[in-house]
């Protein structure tokens, strides 16, 4: 698996949120754990390929917030059963 962080700029509320992580889902129909943080300014997901950073950038830009950067890294699941 691998996860992408974005850094997303000019978040306010819930719904701001909820609009970033549905650009998300559009621009990766096969993401998993969606997440969009307006304290931490930032969102991020799990797929099974790296994923187009110009595609991904356009598509959460077009929603109105400022994709910052994106970076992508190798997830291992973490907990009881997970290694690592």
């Amino acid at each position: 698996m691998i996860k992408t962080t974005m850094k997303i700029e000019g978040m306010m509320c819930g719904m701001c949120e909820a609009h970033v992580c549905s650009a998300i889902r559009r621009a990766v129909p096969s993401a998993k754990k969606v997440s969009a943080s307006r304290s931490k300014k930032e969102a991020s997901f799990l797929s099974e390929n790296v994923v187009d950073k110009v595609l991904l950038k356009a598509a959460i830009d077009e929603t109105g917030y400022d994709c910052q950067y994106i970076e992508s890294e190798p997830y291992n699941k973490k907990g009881w059963f997970g290694r690592g």
